[in-house]
């Protein structure tokens, strides 16, 4: 009976302490639901003590954050240059480096649906630099597959960077002054230049807008402006071989942890607008900035207030010791143009009729030469004839001449050195200034163009009779003379003013070349005294507010 007794108590006891089917449903969904809350709380407590830390630290004022949110300070008041809401987690986020900095503290800790949209994708180097300076262990963060990141730093593999300098085009406003670029590289890759991808930073453009327009909106800040990441073998396309620019290629010191830093930064600017200004918030601006994120320690942007003209930012990175080496990329036109200048001009004849029709190769004036000198005139034919042709609609009889051209070059031994060398002109940082400001006094006729503010440059003859005449000026070289000659000149934009007046065959073969590239590079060419003089008058009658319209024969009866 006891026994009985104990059992039933037992039971009934084992009975009393189960919890109902409603209380079970509650009990099991406390114990599955219990360490999601605690650690979503655990996540919430851990910003709050990164961001107490943060706040002791003053981590907004470090150079770092202030770098990769773009902030400049004016008035004592800071301002980001990014124009696009979706770079900023705080609603004022950009004039308050420190909410956005807390902010973007609360959003790492907090889990999304999708993780491409989680701070830790999103902000890679934002992420990696608050990990750094709080040591915030991963395991804390969320758990996260950058998919979309991933892939693209798949193809972005690089570990160093060059800085690209595409010489200036005067037939594009927005690249008269030259134009920057960099270019990401794979060390250890034979021609990786050709595998590497380039960073470019342009103005989004309305197709639409007339020349006016772009113009004034390209002045005012009307266009966005975004960084796009393209294959670097079509800006070689593009410079090089279709609008003939030269291109120079200075490779950078940054370490492999920098350059990683400046390529996580670009993620995070993939798709983010800046405003555009043609002379100072352009393409080698912005470009400075993303050095600047990778190597704190440089101030780059600091000088260029006004402008920044691309072939300054290049002077910018030489004044703080980043360049590593130079590497010059004559284009097809440069080229072209030396083989003919090293040619007599009775092979540049044979070169000339050769692109024209392809029975020449069996005339005497072609097979009495030499294999070497063969070769090198059908070469300099073909490319000459490509060169006549780019950008054309596609001819069949030039494609037909084209393809007979390469079959004859093909007949000689491929151990025929053609090879012309080119001589490597002034690098453009080491030309003259951008800006350059000169002040004249009196009214001496003879000196009318150092008083209007030209500085003069003359070939040694010209330099000589000036120099007695008492005007100083600087000397230049002609073509035959060597490099860097007035045609290279030319090209750097050094030149303003022509006024060649040629005599003799050395100075007849010079102005074929110096005619051609005037025009090409939009330089006014005169090519008389007299013209030189009326010239001379009408810049000095216009700058001061005197110019008037008269007949060409009044002008004509003073010159004469």
């Amino acid at each position: 009976m006891p026994d009985t007794v104990t059992k039933n108590f037992m039971i009934e006891t084992f009975q009393s302490s189960l919890p109902s089917r409603g209380q079970y449903l509650i009990f099991c969904l406390a114990i599955f639901l219990s360490p999601v809350e605690t650690i979503a709380k655990d996540q919430r407590d851990l910003s709050q003590v990164y961001k107490d830390t943060a706040t002791k630290e003053k981590l907004w004022e470090k150079t770092e954050w202030l770098n990769l949110l773009h902030y400049n300070k004016e008035n004592n008041n800071y301002i980001s240059q990014v124009d696009d809401d979706r770079y900023y987690y705080a609603e004022d986020g950009k004039i308050n480096p420190k909410a956005e900095l807390l902010a973007t503290l609360k959003h790492l800790f907090i889990p999304t649906d999708n993780h491409n949209q989680q701070t830790q994708c999103q902000f890679v180097a934002r992420t990696h630099w608050l990990s750094q300076q709080l040591k915030i262990n991963k395991s804390e963060l969320p758990s996260v597959v950058c998919a979309e990141y991933l892939e693209w730093r798949e193809l972005i593999q690089a570990d160093s960077v060059t800085m690209i300098f595409p010489a200036y085009h005067l037939n594009s406003p927005s690249s008269m002054f030259g134009h920057t670029l960099l270019r990401l590289d794979k060390s250890g890759e034979a021609k990786s230049e050709w595998l590497s991808y380039a960073v470019n930073f342009g103005a989004n453009i309305d197709n639409s807008d007339n020349s006016l327009l772009y113009a004034y909106r390209g002045l005012a800040g009307g266009y966005p402006g975004i960084f796009i990441t393209e294959p670097y073998f079509k800006k070689i396309q593009e410079y090089n071989r279709i609008e003939h620019r030269d291109i120079w290629e200075y490779k950078l010191n940054l370490t492999k942890d920098e350059t990683n830093i400046m390529v996580n930064h670009l993620w995070e600017l993939k798709t983010i607008n800046f405003d555009y200004y043609f002379f100072d918030e352009n393409c080698s601006y912005r470009l400075l900035e993303l050095l600047e994120v990778a190597r704190p320690s440089v101030e780059l942007t600091d000088e260029f207030i006004i402008t920044a003209i691309p072939v300054d930012t290049v002077r910018a990175i030489e004044r703080v010791g980043l360049i590593e080496a130079v590497n010059y990329r004559p284009a097809k036109a440069t080229e072209i143009q030396a083989q003919l200048e090293a040619m007599s001009s009775k092979d540049r004849n044979i070169v000339y009729k050769l692109s024209l029709d392809i029975k020449v190769t069996e005339s005497d004036i072609f097979t009495n030469l030499p294999a070497d000198k063969q070769k090198k005139i059908a070469e300099l034919a073909y490319n000459y004839l490509r060169y006549q042709n780019t950008e054309k609609a596609r001819n069949p009889e030039i494609a037909k001449r084209s393809f007979q051209l390469l079959k004859k070059i093909n007949t000689y031994p491929k151990d025929i050195n053609s090879a012309t060398n080119i001589a490597r002109p002034v690098p453009p940082e080491k030309s003259h200034k951008s800006k350059r400001t000169s002040l004249g006094l009196g009214e001496r006729l003879d000196n009318k163009y150092a008083e209007l503010g030209f500085k003069i440059k003359a070939t040694q003859g010209t330099r000589d009779f000036l120099a007695l005449e008492g005007i100083e000026s600087e000397l230049i070289l002609k073509m035959h003379e060597g490099r860097p000659n007035i045609i290279d000149s030319i090209k750097n934009g050094d030149i303003q003013l022509l006024i060649n007046t040629p005599s003799g065959k050395l100075s007849a073969h010079d102005d074929s070349y110096i005619r051609k590239a005037a025009i090409k590079y939009k330089v006014p060419y005169i090519t008389t005294l007299p013209a030189a003089a009326a010239a001379v008058k009408g810049i000095a009658a216009y700058r001061k507010n005197k110019a008037e319209v008269r007949s060409l024969q009044s002008y004509h009866k003073e010159i004469t």
